[in-house]
């Protein structure tokens, strides 16, 4: 098998696909696609998003300092191709995806009700990198949908079955192939499993023992 030498470019694929709600008015609320967004800092919660300074959010984000990112679905994909296919110049993107929008709880830029986590954020810097501005963003505070904690409140984003993005296609998620740390973690002993009437047997022998000992101590 050969290796293919091809010009500088972006390779780092899958990437996540968000939809980024912008605006800080029911007027000039806005929704732009970006793929080009993720983790830069975990303490302080740092994220950040490139934006094309032609389309029609950059201003918007620019001007209010904010924006938030909302993940998507599969029963998000259609809106999600269709944000980053047409301008908010030309029509209210979120009125003809029907998106239902929530206010948040420290930026004026609204929340996507549809999806499943969403992540307000307040802009520190931008970066004019060339083709893209990078929007270096602190993270104000992440929403998540209840319907998809269990008992234990722990989140389960796989429930909502999330999208990613690769060379021009969404993708769906495909089954997990392991937990973080768990190349280096031991391996747990399997557990025999007993049957009902196994179970029964067992307690009876155990509470049987138990007497028998509660006795001879009693005597001795």
């Amino acid at each position: 098998m050969a290796k293919l030498t091809w010009k500088p470019g972006n390779m780092i694929y899958p990437v996540p696909a968000v939809l980024v709600t912008c605006g800080n008015s029911t007027d000039n609320y806005n929704a732009i696609t970006i793929a080009w967004t993720g983790t830069i800092c975990t303490n302080p919660p740092m994220t950040y998003i490139s934006v094309r300074p032609s389309r029609y959010s950059y201003n918007l984000i620019k001007d209010s300092g904010e924006f938030v990112i909302n993940l998507t679905t599969e029963d998000l994909v259609f809106a999600t191709d269709f944000c980053g296919v047409r301008s908010g110049r030309d029509m209210d993107k979120i009125e003809e995806m029907k998106l239902t929008l929530e206010s948040g709880d420290h930026v004026k830029a609204p929340l996507i009700k549809e999806s499943p986590v969403n992540i307000e954020c307040k802009v520190t810097e931008i970066k004019e990198l060339g083709s893209h501005h990078m929007f270096i963003a602190k993270v104000l505070a992440v929403h998540v949908d209840d319907e998809y904690l269990d008992e234990y409140d722990k989140f389960h984003l796989d429930q909502a079955n999330p999208i990613c993005y690769s060379h021009g296609q969404y993708y769906a998620l495909g089954r997990p192939l392991g937990k973080f740390g768990f190349s280096v973690s031991k391996k747990k002993k399997k557990k025999n499993h007993l049957s009902k009437p196994e179970k029964k047997t067992r307690l009876a022998a155990n509470k049987k023992n138990k007497n028998k000992k509660t006795k001879q101590k009693s005597k001795n």
